[in-house]
Order: structure tokens, then C-alpha cells, then sequence
């Protein structure tokens, strides 16, 4: 929401200077976004009078100007306006002049071989408006020499303030006066109430007909004024519009405008001449279009509010008027509309097509419904003042709706809710200049919210406005209580294993990520999602439609995104929920990576040994691995399998198991069909670690770790090479060497494959290192040679494998 502080002081008597007033703006909750000061930005520009005009010896359309600054020096301008000749008196931007408008400083400079010392500004060039078919053309008593600014009275700072959504109210100039007045910042004037007598019936009707369906307007307010002169509108009205970013148009559609901004209550305005019959306010009809005023062509259905005549669409109810009955400055009689809509039915339709207009903004959040009426008279005293003509009587459909509502307020909710002390006689103070009805005595009032707050709804509502307006300056620091013991563990086992992946993962070379929780349907199809309760009711986007059943969609787009940009070695991970469907059991954490390009784990790019490889499917198995360690999984028990998810590569992927069924990490490299359909280039390797699938730590009695289980004793290694069946997976042979002596054997490892000569067709060596570790003595020939003979029976029990010659 954007104001001028002259448009404020319009409505608010004081004396404030402009940083109180700022500085009470956001304490009372109307935070400050920005203060811009136009007579800064414009310092420099002077008022200067052009003495002679030539034309330009090189150029048909140029001229070469005499131009008289004011400072007693005759500067020499080339000029293209059409409009630039002898005796104009211009705005002067002089070499080291910054025109916004342009984004140039300016300098000195030969155009067609005549030097220019500068250049007289058009109101674009300036920032002023859109206007540049011309140079500025002042009248002949402007001040030559004097600043530009100063003199159009440009001195004027723009305020800019966020809103919340609960304040309607104050949408409108006059609603942030009434909440600084109530701050004790100024004293609010009071609005017109003029009523304005109509001498004649309004010849149009219009009714509300939506039958048995839930209706999109409760009110609807009608009356013509016949006889008006259109055109611009004052230049006041035109400057206030332009500070805040609107084109002036007409006067019309200005005063549309600056109700709007002035009193949070938007009109729209229809030529007379171009309405045909009586309006009628009603659903659309799928099939129906309308030709909006912003250019641009609507299809309507029945969840659409619309308001239409005999020959079809009008308007967009509450949102856009139609170009079929745009006011011009032909127009001599024009129907006035003020109404009251639905604010879900605003919304609803100002989502579902695509339109954002500042109507819409204050309808949807829901406009002072009292003010109905007498926005519609205030606008009509506006038209007959700036344009003349004579009015209608009002025609109504429908009823304003009673809002209102009384609320029981015990004083002490004050202290108990906001801990401060407030004066019985100040918290009335306050309600009442905010436009609080309150009546009774003693401990407890009744209090009315004003028709413009429908956000007050119970007595916290009623703490907060009066703590907002006497400050939160004055609620007392409280700190919280010590307490005498030491606090026990906050985090539950679900966060602590999140902290440590995140931790393991990041020393590992990978930057964490956070993405979407939404992706396209394509995009969660493909990673075995695409279940319709995922779906988004009311999605940001397309591309945003349903609930991710994996974090690699995203990672991997924003891997992509980086090799775009030239960084095509990189390494990200992220830690979030995964969706399999909509019941809070079928969510789960899960700690995911990738790994781009070079990004291995010894690092990125290319390297003077020429040794830079790219990433395959061990450095994603690594990273699953590191990352199931750091959360306490016994990853010397974990068995490696085949059956990765259909994304994944068949022969480039596996997946880490705690048992046949309980998958605790998928890894490996992305099946080439899968990259295709994201479009995304390799090499990429990726895991996905299932944080909620580890069992949960048994409870302990006491903080101790238990014994020290380690030998002073020197590990004996032996290596073994068994000839198996090509197709059996070497996990099934590590698995049956560590289980033929479990005391002894510490670790088992494969470290050669092979096949070829030697080895018979249909089969495969793999030799493993497998160490023994003894506890309470050294190992004998005889005792190591009798740990070897069950290795071997083991193997070839579980594998049928040969021990190779």
C-alpha cells in the first residue's frame, strides 16, 4: 500500500515530522517498507528556458537549442521533441545528471558532430509518467533557475507499507490516518457524509439472481449521472495516482482510482450509453467471454460472478470491468457502481483467471460493508464536482449484511495476556478513537467492533489493538524462570539422526540443498508417485501439482540448474520428508545426495595428474554408507542387494538391507530412460537413505558405554580365491565367510574379480581378505589352518564354490 505524506495529511491533522510518522507507522503494526523521496532523485533537474532553436545542420529531425539556465551562461542543447522552439521553458538535466528514467548519466557529447552540453527531459525520462512525445513544457512564470522538484512540488515522500492480510481497513489512506490518530500521532478529520438528492429516477435496474446457488454479490448500489464533461482529471488527483504507480486515464476512472486508494473502496464506472437494457448480477455461463479493460479476454464459467446486460458480459463482478462499456471522453452519462461481494467468490475467480487488480485485493480480504452506500455518494459528489452533470436517485439489489457483533471484554485480559498495566480509562480511550463501541462499568464491557474491522473477532483481538496502539515498548522484559537442574535431552532420535546425516554428508564435500515439496506430476510419476490424494487442492503452479515421493526430482533439477550455469561439478544433498501417501504414517525422513561430474569425494575438476574421474555408483554406495554409520546403523551387518527402484540403472545400482526386507539406502547411477524424461545430462550418481527405516536404539540403564573390546594381539590376514557360478553375488560369499567363526573372523573383503583364461566358461574367481583377530593368545599354524578349512566348508556350502588352484 503506497501514500504520499500530503495524500496522509489530507486526513490527518499534525505536525508529526516524517520519521515520527514512519517510525509510529510500524510500531502500531503498518510496517515500512520503503520511504521514497522524489525532490532527492530529482535535485539536480532545473528550470530552463530554451532562448533559440535552430535546426540542426547534420540532422532533419534535430534541432540545436540556446538554452538559458538561470545562471547567467547560455548552454547549447541538440534537442529531437517535436514540441522544442524558442521561448519554451523546459526542465534542464546538465552533464553528471542521473535521468532515472533512462538509466543514463548524462555527459558531454557530440551528436552529429554539434556538442551538447545536456538535455531538456520529458516527464518519462523523469519518471513522471509516460508521456514522451514531447520535451516538458512549463508555463511561462516558472522560475528559471530553480529546482525542478521543489517548484512541481515533488517534495513529497512516498510511503510504502506492507499489509497483513487482516487489515482491510486500512487498504485505504483514510483507515492508516484513523490508526495514527488513535496513536496519538494527529487528530483524524472526519469524512464527508454529504448525501447527495437525486432529481431524477435512475432509468437503469438491476437485481442479484442466483437462485438456489450460494450468491457472489450481497449488495449492489446504482446510479446514473447524465450530463458529465469527461477528461483529465485535476492535476492533484492525477500527481497522487502517479506516485503511486497508476496511469491517470480520465477523470472518470481516476476518481474509481482514487476512492479506491483513499477510501478502500473500490467502484467501477460504466458509459451509460454503452449499457443495454437492465444489469443483472449473476453466475457466468461456461462459453461466455468478456473483453477485459486490461486487453486481455476472460472465459467465464458458473463458479465465475458476473454482471451482464442485455447483450452480454459487462463486467467481472468485484474484479475488472469490461471494454464493451469503458468510459472515454466521449462519454456523457455514466452509471455509477458501488456493491458488496463475496470475498471467497473474489478470490476464487481472481485465481482461477489469472487476473490481480487492486479491487480485487480489498474485495477478497473483505471491504467495510457500512461504507457502502456512502462510498457511492462520495464518489458522486466527486463526479458532479469535476465533471458536472446531474444525478439519479440510487437504485439497490439486495441487503447490506449486519456485521455486527458484541463482545465481552474483562480488563484484566490486558495483564494476563500481554503482561503490562494499562489504565481503565486509557484502554477505553484507545477502543473508542479506533471506532470501538464500548458501554457498560466495572470489570468487564461490552465492546462492538466498527464495521471496517471484521478481523476482531474475541477479547485477545481486542489485547492486541490495544497494545499495538500504546506500543509494545511498554510490555515489561520478563526473562523466562532458571530452573535448578540441569535440562534432560531435548532432541528426540528422529532429529538427532537428522542433525548427523546432515553433519556426515556436509564433511563429505556435499553443499545441502532445500527444495520444493511440490513437483510435477511427470516428475512424481516417474519416481513412483502420482497418487491422486497427492495431488495439491490449489497448487502455485503446473510444475507444483503434487507431493514428492523423492527428494532427488529436485536435487536433481538443481543440479542441472548449476551445470547450466558452467558449474557442471557438484555435489548437493538434502534432508526432508518423502511422500507416499496422505495419512501421517505414509511420511518418512530421508537423507538424499548427488553427486555431478568430477564431484568425487577426493574433489572436483580436473587435476595436473590427469587422474579427474567421474562419478560412478561407489561414491553414491560411499556416502549411504558414511551417512547409515553416522546415525548408529550396524553397517557391518548391512547386505547389498539388486532391487533398486525402475529409476535407477539395473546393472549400476543396489540397495543396503538390515535383513531381506527392510531396506535401509538405495544407491547408484540414474537409468538412462530416466534422465531423458528430466532432461538432464551425466554423469550422475545419487542415494537415497531411508532415516526412519533404522530400528530405534534399545533404552539404556545408565550413561555407560560398556567394556573396551579390544586386543592387544596382532590380526593374521589370509586371502582365499573361489571359483562360483557368474551370476552369484559376492555378497553371498562375504556373507558365508564371516559366519564360519564369528569370535575370530574380524572383517572379510572382496578384492578381485576375475574372469578368463584359467577360469572355466559360466564361471567367475573372487578372492577375499580375511582377517583374524585373536583375543586371548596367539594363533597356531594348526588353529589358523583349521579357521581356513571352515571358511571353505562354509563357502561351498552356501555358494558351491571351489577354492581355486
Amino acid at each position: 500500500m503506497k501514500f504520499t505524506l500530503s495524500w496522509l495529511k489530507e486526513h490527518l491533522e499534525t505536525d508529526a515530522s516524517l520519521d515520527e510518522i514512519v517510525e509510529k507507522l510500524t510500531m502500531i503494526g503498518l510496517e515500512v517498507e520503503e520511504v521514497s523521496d522524489r525532490a532527492a532523485r530529482l535535485a539536480h533537474f532545473k528550470i530552463a528556458k530554451v532562448l533559440e532553436a535552430e535546426q540542426h545542420p547534420n540532422a532533419d529531425r534535430l534541432k540545436v537549442l540556446k538554452v538559458d539556465p538561470g545562471t547567467g551562461e547560455t548552454l547549447q542543447i541538440v534537442c529531437g521533441a517535436p514540441n522544442a522552439r524558442a521561448g519554451l521553458v523546459g526542465v534542464l538535466g546538465r552533464p553528471g545528471d542521473y535521468v532515472p528514467g533512462i538509466d543514463i548519466t548524462l555527459s558531454v557529447g557530440k551528436i552529429r558532430d554539434v556538442e551538447s552540453f545536456g538535455m531538456m527531459c520529458s516527464e518519462r525520462e523523469l519518471e513522471l509518467s509516460d508521456e514522451h512525445d514531447g520535451i516538458i513544457d512549463l508555463p511561462e512564470d516558472a522560475p528559471v533557475g530553480e529546482s525542478y522538484a521543489t517548484w512541481a512540488g515533488l517534495d513529497d515522500p512516498i510511503i510504502e507499507i506492507g499489509l497483513t492480510p487482516n487489515r482491510p481497513d486500512c487498504t485505504g489512506v483514510y483507515g492508516i490516518a484513523r490508526d495514527l490518530a488513535a496513536a496519538g500521532i494527529g487528530k483524524l478529520k472526519e469524512r464527508s457524509h454529504t448525501q447527495i438528492k437525486g432529481s431524477f429516477p435512475c432509468p437503469t435496474e438491476v437485481s442479484l439472481e442466483f437462485g438456489a446457488t450460494q450468491p457472489l454479490c450481497k449488495a449492489f448500489g446504482l446510479r446514473m449521472v447524465r450530463g458529465v464533461k469527461n477528461g483529465p482529471s485535476p492535476k492533484w488527483m492525477q500527481d497522487r495516482l502517479r506516485a503511486i504507480g497508476l496511469r491517470p486515464i480520465n477523470t472518470l476512472v481516476d476518481i474509481t482510482n482514487y476512492m479506491t486508494f483513499d477510501q478502500g473502496r473500490p467502484l467501477h464506472v460504466f458509459d451509460a450509453a454503452k449499457v443495454k437494457g437492465d444489469l443483472v448480477v449473476r453466475r457466468g455461463v461456461k462459453g461466455e467471454t468478456i473483453d477485459g479493460l486490461n486487453g486481455k479476454s476472460y472465459e467465464v464459467d458458473d463458479s465465475v460472478c458476473v454482471i451482464a446486460d442485455d447483450q452480454g458480459l459487462e463486467s467481472l463482478g468485484g474484479i475488472l470491468g469490461g471494454e464493451v462499456s469503458g468510459c472515454t471522453e466521449s462519454t456523457s452519462d455514466v452509471l455509477i457502481e458501488s456493491a458488496l461481494w463475496d470475498e471467497d467468490g473474489i478470490a476464487a475467480t481472481g485465481r482461477k483467471l489469472g487476473v490481480n487488480t487492486d479491487a480485487r485485493y480489498r474485495f477478497e480480504r473483505g471491504v467495510d460493508p457500512d461504507y457502502m452506500l456512502p462510498g457511492l455518494e462520495a464518489a458522486t459528489k466527486m463526479v458532479l464536482d469535476l465533471c458536472g452533470g446531474e444525478s439519479s436517485e440510487v437504485v439497490q439489489a439486495g441487503e447490506v449484511p449486519d456485521t455486527s457483533k458484541i463482545i465481552e471484554f474483562p480488563y484484566s485480559e490486558v495483564k494476563r495476556l500481554a503482561g503490562v498495566d494499562v489504565a481503565v480509562v486509557e484502554m477505553n480511550m484507545t477502543l473508542r478513537a479506533l471506532g470501538f463501541w464500548v458501554s457498560g462499568s466495572g470489570d468487564t464491557v461490552k465492546v462492538a467492533p466498527p464495521s471496517w474491522r471484521p478481523d476482531v473477532e474475541g477479547k485477545a483481538d481486542l489485547v492486541e489493538e490495544i497494545v499495538r496502539i500504546i506500543g509494545l515498548d511498554r510490555v515489561p522484559n520478563t526473562p523466562l524462570p532458571r530452573q535448578g537442574s540441569v535440562s534432560g535431552k531435548v532432541l528426540t532420535a528422529g532429529q538427532i539422526r537428522r542433525n548427523k546425516a546432515r553433519r556426515t554428508l556436509a564433511t563429505r564435500g556435499l553443499n545441502e540443498a532445500v527444495t520444493w515439496s511440490f513437483i510435477s506430476e511427470d516428475r512424481a510419476d516417474l519416481f513412483g508417485g502420482g497418487d491422486a490424494a497427492l495431488k495439491l487442492a490449489n497448487p502455485i503452479s503446473s510444475d507444483m501439482s503434487d507431493m514428492r515421493p523423492s527428494l532427488l526430482p529436485g536435487l536433481l533439477a538443481a543440479a542441472q540448474r548449476n551445470a547450466d550455469r558452467g558449474y557442471g561439478d557438484v555435489g548437493l544433498f538434502e534432508v526432508g520428508q518423502v511422500f507416499a501417501g496422505d495419512k501421517p504414517e505414509e511420511q518418512s525422513m530421508v537423507a538424499s545426495g548427488v553427486r555431478r561430474g568430477t564431484a568425487t569425494l577426493d574433489g572436483a575438476g580436473r587435476h595436473w595428474s590427469g587422474t579427474a574421474k567421474p562419478v560412478d555408483v561407489f561414491d553414491a554406495k560411499a556416502d549411504a554408507v558414511a551417512a547409515l554409520a553416522a546415525i548408529g546403523a550396524p553397517v557391518d551387518k548391512l547386505q547389498v542387494y539388486t532391487d533398486a527402484p525402475n529409476y535407477f540403472h539395473p546393472g549400476r545400482s543396489g540397495t543396503l538391507k538390515l535383513g531381506p526386507k527392510n531396506t535401509l539406502a538405495v544407491f547408484g547411477e540414474l537409468h538412462p530412460r530416466t534422465l531423458r524424461a528430466l532432461d538432464i545430462e551425466g554423469p550422475l550418481a545419487v542415494f537415497e537413505v531411508l532415516l526412519d527405516n533404522l530400528p530405534q536404539p534399545k533404552g539404556k540403564g545408565g550413561r555407560s558405554k560398556g567394556a573396551l573390546n579390544a586386543s592387544g594381539l596382532m590380526p593374521v590376514r589370509r586371502d582365499f580365491a573361489f571359483v562360483v557360478d557368474k551370476g552369484l553375488s559376492a555378497e553371498t560369499l562375504l556373507k558365508a565367510a564371516r559366519g564360519a567363526d564369528k569370535t575370530l573372523i574380524n572383517d572379510v573383503t572382496l578384492f578381485d574379480i576375475y574372469e578368463g583364461p584359467g577360469v572355466d566358461e559360466g564361471k567367475k574367481s573372487l578372492a577375499i581378505d580375511v582377517v583374524l583377530q585373536p583375543r586371548q593368545k596367539t594363533l597356531t599354524d594348526e588353529e589358523i589352518d583349521g579357521i581356513s578349512q571352515k571358511i571353505i566348508s562354509a563357502v561351498k556350502k552356501a555358494t558351491g564354490g571351489e577354492l581355486r588352484g
